[in-house]
């Protein structure tokens, strides 16, 4: 891999013309490829998989890259664009899913001679067609290629609805008493004397958390939740009839039994059971959370039955300060954005046994994102790097509004080095911790992206695993964040103290009560997103208010209709379940480091080597079961749930 050098970018002025020459070419090169495989297929049958594998690594990087520039670059003409050609990857690839010539081609390799990655590249191409309804007569493969073109074009709609719909709330200043100082110099009153407070998190997430005044708390709560609404209402609607429609097409019962059959859970079915079983595990912790929450929010408003969102996260704030002794305006001193950065990749390269070294010159499509080649610490010096990471993490006008990790580039060995996005929304000055937690949280994908990126096979590089096992290594990660000496080698406030040992002590033992809380929230997301694909209601609004008064420990604010700005019913759709489940292997595989040396280089390797460094070449039970000797388990989740009581 000497030779292999980072993708060069554009110029910003450049990028359109750049962008339409590079995806015509990917999409042409495929296209010629598959006309290759149905005229003069290669006699050997590893040339023909690999023929078949080098044309889908076209397509998927035309649709990598065009998700990723879509949410981040700043021309809006630029962001039209990709959406355009994120459709036109994804009718291609139908349509070679769809191929009966390919499929025959395909079909007629001999898999008994092929070593095991590749009898595993040809078993999923032909699940693959079958899933596309390659068997299927002519009409009905017609009415499968319009669905998903609509598909495409609802998921963008939908992305973009979410993503555009930033709402402000504007506050007389003396409503703001509770916030912290560096927040309210960062926001002055504009010239109507009033306070903007948007729905973009580094704005709502310290409102609701700070702001003693409930009236402010509510309009924000209300504002974020409306995001989308009501334009996403009908569109879901739509998405979730199509959905079902294409799965019952090609066979499958409903849409989450299609999902699920590509994923660890294996079956539609068992999602709401996994959900019901969650939820009851956690129901006694979360009884036990929010009677003490009931307790101190009636102190303030005493004939209260009841606490809902818009005041939890103020008085679970409330609670951890006033009986637990952690006042997150006093931790987030120490987590000063540029030194958590910094942290957080000294920590990783520690870990994983990485270096990264900025790039300065690298041409980027804002002035916020920060570029770094990474390179394997056992290289000889100067050797090329194993990657390249792009971390785009403050919010501005246009850009994608949660975090998440995207693919710039897919790497291949030998071929192509792995190039990750960060895309994220965090505040320029003090983060809270638990912001520094889910910034620990994405990079978790962004190295397993990279590590991954030397595989053989397209296929299986980067996070290429089971969709419900992607969460598991960002989530075990998260444990990182929370060591109080990996914490002090950068957690430092301005008079460079570092956070002390019996701060974070604190901070954990805060951070548990609301442990149950969290997770019946979660349950609650998760059976949204498999109810609202399994029954397709009329009446969205209705049903998500069924769902939390099922699941949820906090009732329905009349008037709300979170669902429009819930953007994991697109990419997710009703696999919301995958964050939960992910995270039991995650406490299973963190099981296997000691809690006092999370920089055993033994223990790191292996787990770098043998779950992260794969990708999806191997399913991902059996990654998790070579690393830890054994089978995963509920168990150590179950522990760790059990332990929440505040």
């Amino acid at each position: 891999m000497s030779d292999l050098r980072p993708l060069a970018l554009p110029d910003r002025d450049a990028m359109l013309p750049w962008l339409r020459e590079r995806f015509a070419a990917q999409l042409d090169g495929a296209r010629e490829l598959a006309e290759g495989l149905r005229t003069a297929p290669p006699a050997d049958a590893l040339a023909v998989l690999r023929q078949w594998d080098d044309l889908g690594h076209l397509v998927a990087q035309v649709g990598g890259m065009a998700s990723l520039v879509a949410n981040v670059h700043p021309d809006e003409e630029v962001r039209t664009h990709c959406e355009q050609a994120g459709q036109d990857a994804d009718r291609l690839g139908t349509a070679l899913r769809q191929d009966r010539a390919l499929h025959d081609v395909l079909a007629a390799v001999d898999p008994s001679g092929l070593d095991e990655q590749a009898a595993r590249v040809h078993a999923k191409a032909l699940k693959d067609f079958r899933r596309a309804g390659v068997d299927l007569d002519d009409a009905t493969r017609e009415r499968l290629t319009a669905i998903n073109e609509r598909l495409t074009t609802l998921d963008q709609d939908f992305s973009r609805a979410i993503r555009d719909d930033v709402r402000t709330v504007r506050v007389e200043p003396c409503r703001l008493a509770g916030l912290p100082e560096d927040w309210l110099e960062a926001h002055p009153a504009g010239d109507d004397g009033l306070v903007a407070v948007t729905t973009d998190y580094p704005d709502q997430v310290p409102v609701r958390m700070f702001a003693h005044d409930a009236g402010v708390r509510r309009e924000v709560t209300v504002a974020a939740n409306e995001r989308g609404w009501p334009q996403n209402d009908a569109l879901l609607r739509e998405l979730f009839a199509l959905r079902h429609e294409l799965a019952g097409l090609v066979g499958y019962a409903d849409w989450p039994s299609y999902d699920a059959d590509v994923k660890m859970i294996g079956e539609g079915p068992a999602i709401p059971a996994f959900i019901d079983r969650i939820a009851a595990a956690a129901a006694e912790p979360a009884a036990r959370d929010l009677a003490v929450l009931l307790e101190r929010f009636r102190q303030d408003v005493p004939d209260a039955t009841a606490i809902d969102s818009a005041d939890a996260t103020y008085y679970t704030e409330l609670v951890r300060k006033e009986q637990l002794d952690v006042d997150a305006q006093q931790v987030r001193t120490y987590f000063e954005f540029a030194r958590v950065r910094q942290g957080l990749l000294d920590v990783t390269g520690r870990l994983f046994g990485l270096r990264y070294e900025p790039v300065p010159d690298a041409t980027t499509w804002h002035d916020d994102v920060a570029v770094y080649d990474v390179h394997d610490t056992s290289a000889a010096a100067g050797a090329a790097p194993v990657g390249r990471i792009h971390l785009d993490l403050h919010p501005r006008e246009g850009k994608y509004k949660h975090a998440a990790q995207f693919t710039l580039v897919d790497g291949i060995a030998g071929r192509s080095l792995p190039e990750g996005v960060l895309v994220c929304n965090f505040p320029r000055g003090l983060m809270e911790h638990q912001e520094v937690v889910t910034l620990f949280h994405e990079f978790g994908h962004l190295v397993h992206h990279v590590l991954g990126g030397r595989t053989d096979w397209a296929r299986f590089s980067g996070v290429a695993t089971e969709w419900d096992f992607v969460e598991a290594p960002s989530q075990m990660l998260e444990e990182w964040a929370w060591d109080a000496e990996i914490l002090a080698s950068f957690a430092t406030n301005d008079a460079g103290e570092a956070i002390p040992a019996e701060l974070v002590a604190r901070m954990r033992a805060a951070h548990d009560f609301g442990r149950g809380l969290q997770a019946r929230m979660q349950m609650f997301y998760a059976s949204v997103s498999y109810w609202f694909h399994a029954e397709r209601p009329d009446d969205l609004t209705a049903r998500l208010r069924e769902l939390q008064a099922a699941y949820a420990p906090y009732p329905y604010i009349e008037g709300t209709h979170f669902f429009a700005s819930f953007g994991h019913l697109g990419g997710y759709s009703s696999a919301y379940y995958t964050y939960m489940w992910s995270l039991v292997i995650a406490k299973d595989l963190f099981s296997a480091f000691d809690a006092d040396d999370l920089f055993d280089p033994v223990v790191a390797g292996r787990y770098r080597d043998r779950v992260l460094a794969p990708g999806g070449s191997r399913d991902a039970a059996d990654l998790v079961a070579d690393f830890l000797g054994r089978p995963y388990t509920f168990d150590a989740y179950a522990a760790w749930l059990a332990g929440s009581a505040g």
